[in-house]
């Protein structure tokens, strides 16, 4: 998780540089024509020293390379519509303050119909990352969700999943005050393509131990997304409608996240 971070933060710092080059160079040349472009959060305003701001008020297709709508935060099971796991589900107990959530979005294509309102489809990842409670190793390649329980302490026991993910935003924006900020609501559904699960172990004993499989993590989950912010930081809610697991044993387990957002202005 630490690496997922370090790494966004690296390439949201070399988006940035990029899109003030950009940005620059546009500046120079007194092009008022959009290109496709990396950039961190949304398309750059381009102002003048002759005028306020040259960003068009007609509506326009847009779309691209970005890193943006960058999620951190932590992930919660609602079973049956209760954070209170049922009895078949409680090998599955978590450490709440340590089970968290990350994603991001590299690409973005969309129609902005004017300043305030926007329509955009995006692609990128999300993980999902739950520091298991008990000492137990949940076991790859079963006809169900299994587990064992083993002898040892273990210091971390994570269990997570990773999929690419597509959401369907609609954005709705305030003008841009004196300082060139405004207010945003994101809202879409959502849907995700898994790409697999994973058991983390560190313990005395054996050492970092790694193991992927698919761990019957839903291959195709939806959901929906809520994004409230101010200029380019904000928070996030995340709801998946259809089951965590493709099991029968977890029927109705589902789960939520939120946390802080950045990159969406």
């Amino acid at each position: 998780m630490k690496r997922i971070i370090l790494t966004a933060l690296m390439v949201s710092g070399l988006a940035g540089v990029f899109t003030q080059k950009v940005s620059a160079q546009e500046d120079s040349t007194k092009t008022r024509k959009y290109k496709f472009t990396m950039r961190f959060g949304d398309e750059p305003v381009r102002k003048r020293k002759d005028t306020a701001s040259t960003t068009p008020s007609k509506g326009r297709f847009m779309g691209g390379i970005i890193f943006s709508r960058i999620d951190l935060g932590f992930s919660k099971l609602v079973d049956n519509g209760s954070y209170t796991l049922t009895p078949q589900n409680q090998f599955l107990g978590y450490k709440a303050g340590k089970t968290s959530t990350f994603s991001f979005d590299v690409l973005q294509f969309g129609y902005r119909f004017n300043q305030n309102f926007k329509i955009y489809v995006a692609g990128g990842f999300d993980w999902t990352l739950i520091r298991l409670k008990q000492n137990i190793t949940i076991q790859p390649n079963g006809q169900t969700l299994t587990y064992i329980n083993e002898p040892i302490n273990f210091s971390k026991n994570r269990f997570s999943s990773s999929y690419v993910h597509m959401p369907l935003n609609f954005e709705f924006r305030t003008k841009e005050n004196d300082n060139g900020k405004r207010f945003y609501f994101v809202v879409g559904p959502e849907i995700g393509f898994l790409l697999n699960g994973k058991v983390k172990q560190i313990s005395d004993e054996r050492g970092k131990q790694k193991v992927k499989d698919d761990y019957h993590f839903q291959p195709f989950r939806y959901g929906g997304t809520v994004r409230m912010g101010y200029g380019g930081i904000g928070l996030f809610t995340k709801y998946y409608m259809n089951d965590m697991f493709d099991t029968p044993a977890q029927a109705g387990l589902k789960n939520m996240s939120f946390g802080i957002t950045f990159g969406i202005n």
